[in-house]
């Protein structure tokens, strides 16, 4: 009997069809998605409740949250091609996750819109228990599949250039081979951006006066096969660091030299150690001093990149990972790269990679772009201890509750109650709930809640008047027979006397 070598993928697939019915069926039973509650806003042109920039894991689960309570006039834009949102496929590097594979993550609560349930319709529980980390590749595979079934109506190729008030609406402007108008209104703007979403990638000064051939950022499209056989120097040792050294590694680089400012490795994960649901709910509530105490001290001791990352790159012979190695001074010297170390040594070099992370910084941000400094941001809301001082940190936006900026000065820029910055920039003021796995549903809940409240707050007029006017009867009066009271027992005694 031959042995038909598509068995596997066949029933792959039907376990996956099956798994997709029972997300459906799931949603039914959660009357998803509900009728749209908004009341519509009178304008000359069609004004969309909410629109979302960014169809990522960010932009979806935020969109889903929004679907699901009810807010169905949204529109979400992403510039990248279809399948290719957020870093997965493109500048993210790393052979698996972080987090652990049990993280819910997007699945808002079910469990069949978990990973573990794509997982296990596909290769079975067996090969989930065996399972360590999630591949990086897999992973997008399976927010690919989430949207899928979710029917998310996300727009690639669409691209916000800018985001500027126009009355009590906010105008988007578009570009991008996606974009079917120019531009948009909308009353609630989600930067759903991601980790440089709210930034820019960090290029430190030394490298200003370097040719651009000569350099890169971690973030940037890096062609590694032309590193074979070259000599390369990464600046840093978190995780896009190590992970660009070991492509630059396995791509066949001579060789691939860290040089680290700090003294020794990081190796321990320190907010891994507090991660709760408690910690996440507190966070938003905690005082100012005390969530600057946190960021404060995660930021200083840095988080320490997987040790499956570091030791892709350890077991090659020819990496070196020298610490106390700060770059002070970087020169061409003919197609030779030359740095100077503060000890007064030298490293000579073919190429550098940056693996120097993102800077939050709301002022870069083009879409933001003639009032950005309105924004207020933690340096003007919170003046640390003498010793706790901390510039990056101090450029984050100072959000409100509901993870919309706030004004600098009061009264200046009351439209920024319409922009909400749910991405990596949200982490100072709200928490790690909009950007990393462990907490983007409950960030995604809470933000839906927020604008759920902010819509239905501005439009109480018309709510109140759909009150007054609501005369749906739920009785039609054939219900019940009118009946009179009967005659008090004394009062019919003396009418027959």
């Amino acid at each position: 009997m031959a042995y038909d070598v598509q068995a596997p993928l066949k029933a792959a697939a039907a376990n996956l069809a099956e798994l997709e019915q029972r997300v459906r069926d799931d949603l039914a039973c959660m009357c998803y998605p509900p009728a749209n509650w908004v009341a519509p806003t009178k304008a000359d042109e069609t004004v969309h409740d909410v629109v979302v920039i960014g169809g990522g894991m960010c932009g979806m689960v935020a969109s889903f949250a929004l679907l699901a309570g009810g807010m169905r006039n949204i529109r979400i834009f992403d510039r990248s091609r279809e399948g290719f949102e957020g870093p997965w496929l493109t500048y993210a590097r790393m052979e698996t996750l972080r987090s652990p594979k049990q993280l819910v993550g997007p699945a808002y609560g079910m469990a069949s819109l978990t990973f573990r349930s794509w997982y296990i319709a596909q290769f079975g529980n067996e090969a989930w228990a065996e399972l360590d980390k999630i591949p990086r590749p897999m992973w997008m595979d399976y927010l690919r599949w989430y949207r899928k079934v979710l029917e998310l109506p996300v727009e690639n190729g669409v691209e916000v250039d800018k985001i500027v008030p126009e009355g009590e609406l906010m105008r988007l402007t578009l570009k991008g081979e996606g974009a079917r108008e120019k531009s948009v209104l909308a009353r609630k703007v989600v930067m759903a951006t991601g980790r440089d979403g709210m930034g820019h990638p960090s290029i430190p000064g030394f490298v200003a006066g370097l040719p651009r051939r000569c350099w890169a950022h971690s973030s940037d499209a890096i062609d590694f096969a032309a590193l074979r056989g070259k000599r390369v120097v990464v600046v840093g040792v978190g995780a896009s660091a190590v992970d660009n050294a070991a492509e630059a590694l396995e791509a066949g680089a001579a060789e691939v030299r860290h040089l680290v400012r700090r003294k020794q490795m990081p190796t321990v994960n320190k907010l891994m150690g507090i991660g709760s649901f408690g910690f996440t709910a507190v966070f938003p509530k905690l005082d100012d001093a005390r969530r600057w105490q946190i960021m404060n001290y995660s930021l200083r001791t840095q988080t320490p990149a997987p040790r499956g990352s570091t030791m892709r790159v350890s077991r090659h012979p020819n990496a070196y990972f020298h610490f106390d190695a700060a770059v002070e001074k970087v020169e061409l010297d003919g197609e030779e790269i030359v740095i100077t170390t503060p000890s007064g040594k030298t490293v000579r070099t073919d190429f550098l990679i940056l693996g120097t992370g993102f800077t939050v910084d709301p002022l870069a941000r083009k879409e933001l772009d003639g009032y950005a400094d309105k924004i207020a941001l933690w340096q003007d809301r919170y003046t640390p201890p003498v010793g706790d001082e901390n510039g990056d940190l101090g450029k984050f936006p100072y959000l409100a509750d509901d993870f919309t900026f706030t004004e600098r000065e009061p009264g200046t820029a009351p439209w920024l109650s319409n922009i909400h910055s749910f991405n990596a920039g949200a982490a100072a003021s709200l928490g790690k709930m909009s950007g990393d796995i462990p907490g983007i549903s409950e960030g995604a809940a809470l933000l839906a809640r927020e604008i759920a409240a902010k819509l239905y707050h501005e439009n109480f007029g018309q709510h109140w008047q759909r009150l007054l006017d609501y005369d749906t009867p739920e009785l039609r009066g054939d219900e019940w027979t009118p009946s009179s009271l009967p005659d008090d027992e004394r009062v019919a005694a003396r009418k027959q006397a």
